[in-house]
């Protein structure tokens, strides 16, 4: 567990400008790449709290280390600033139901 959280940490420092720019420009955009990741865990055979707890490293470094593009995104990380741990981790868990559910 703590290994995955390590690389999750080191694939958010390493996403070029470009890529990063890319992903973030657009909602949607967004929300596809995160599908993808989704996804891949889950072929991984990581449960939906896993996945939670990923995304939740996720928007953690989001909201710490990148400026909103979009609404979307800004509301985001409002509720992410705002929110308790409990309320940011269950944030993540409709974040990977949202884009599974996307995805379909």
């Amino acid at each position: 567990m703590e290994n995955m959280d390590k690389r999750v940490q080191e694939e958010l420092k390493n996403v070029n400008k470009e890529k990063k720019e890319e992903i973030l420009e657009n909602f949607e955009h967004f929300k596809q790449y995160l599908g993808g990741k989704v996804e891949l865990g889950e072929k991984m055979g990581m449960s939906e709290e896993r996945l939670a707890h990923l995304a939740t490293k996720v928007a953690d470094y989001l909201a710490k280390k990148e400026e909103p593009r979009n609404r979307e995104e800004h509301l985001l990380q409002e509720l992410w600033k705002v929110g308790k741990k409990d309320e940011q981790h269950m944030l993540a868990h409709m974040l990977v139901r949202m884009v599974k559910q996307d995805s379909k």
